[in-house]
């Protein structure tokens, strides 16, 4: 039996994941299950991540969900160093909640607008029904529609993938991006100066042999840079060779914000003594008090962004990224030591 046969044998004898919608007699009906998962599942960083990786055992087809729930560990991790024995030397506890803040917001927002995609496709399929109106239930992108109706018909499974990095980018460009709050007492921090122009910032895709893969984030205020910077880490994450680790690891290791999730099989990693998220943060609540307007009708689609990535710099980081981490702690005791 493989781990995802284990995994989901395991699952089913718990409430399923995704209900049986089969006796739903109506769009309303159906409509209402999927704002309730998607509010049960958008909860905090644990369960979206969660949600995304066995999403994604259930439709493989759709591997942007994968890519996202590897992601969304790193946001994890980034948000439990903010409650670590490091960053709160040098950034005060008003800053830190500003930066838990920004993560939080940003994947809160991405949740709410894909999850609901991802469940249409799944009750799509499972109901063999048209579903192509519920779209506007969600106020899904004229983009996406297009872009799901083209997989639909298609299949093409690396098109559909580059289309979600687009519109998840495009989401959260107006309300965290661009909002002056966060412009003003986030993207102007210390740490994010740092992190941002000096490449101590990376997204890591860990393995159990004690590797770390990935690329490192700079230009993040920049919408093609982002989207560049998921077209990498999407080749990287399903690059033929790496794609089993990296599934290995996610099906092996239990996401909890901690990065001991992956320390513990590295030799060498300094200690970073980042807690697991659900001891350090409450829950925080959500809210959209206005309904944006779709990004890519003001705005447009860029045909760059279908443009596949080249990956130019190696994607073994596991010295460099620890040898970042020792000169960050370095800093970090530096500017302590001269703040005193």
């Amino acid at each position: 039996m493989t781990n995802e046969a284990v995994y989901m044998n395991k699952k089913s004898f718990f409430q399923p994941f995704l209900p049986d919608c089969s006796l739903c007699e109506t769009s309303e009906e159906l409509a209402r299950v999927i704002r309730e998962k998607t509010l049960e599942y958008n909860l905090d960083n644990i369960s979206r991540t969660k949600a995304y990786q066995e999403y994604y055992l259930i439709h493989p087809e759709i591997k942007w969900s994968f890519l996202a729930s590897m992601v969304s560990r790193n946001a994890g991790w980034n948000m439990c160093d903010l409650q670590g024995p490091w960053f709160p030397a040098v950034l005060d506890e008003k800053t830190r909640r500003n930066l838990f803040y920004t993560y939080e917001r940003a994947n809160w927002l991405i949740f709410h607008d894909v999850f609901p995609q991802l469940l249409i496709h799944h009750y799509k399929t499972e109901l063999n029904m048209e579903m192509f109106h519920l779209f506007r239930e969600f106020f899904v992108s004229a983009f996406m529609q297009e872009e799901w109706q083209r997989f639909w018909n298609g299949g093409d499974i690396a098109r559909l993938m580059q289309s979600l990095i687009i519109n998840e980018q495009n989401v959260i460009e107006e309300p965290v991006i661009k909002h002056p709050v966060y412009k003003r007492k986030v993207f102007k921090t210390w740490l994010f100066f740092l992190e941002d122009h000096l490449h101590f910032s990376s997204v890591i895709f860990p393995t159990k042999a004690g590797n770390l893969y990935g690329a490192s984030v700079s230009d993040f205020r920049k919408l093609d840079s982002r989207i560049s910077l998921g077209n990498r880490l999407s080749q990287i994450l399903f690059e033929e060779n790496l794609y089993h680790h990296f599934k290995d690891f996610a099906l092996s290791v239990e996401h909890t914000g901690s990065r001991r999730d992956y320390e513990r099989f590295c030799q060498g990693a300094p200690k970073t003594g980042t807690p697991i998220l659900r001891t350090v943060f409450e829950v925080k609540q959500h809210h959209i008090h206005k309904q944006p307007s779709d990004w890519s009708q003001r705005k447009g689609v860029k045909k760059r962004w279908f443009k596949k990535a080249k990956v130019k710099e190696p994607v073994h980081l596991t010295r460099w990224y620890f040898n970042k981490q020792r000169q960050l702690h370095k800093m970090i005791k530096m500017k302590e030591f001269l703040t005193e």
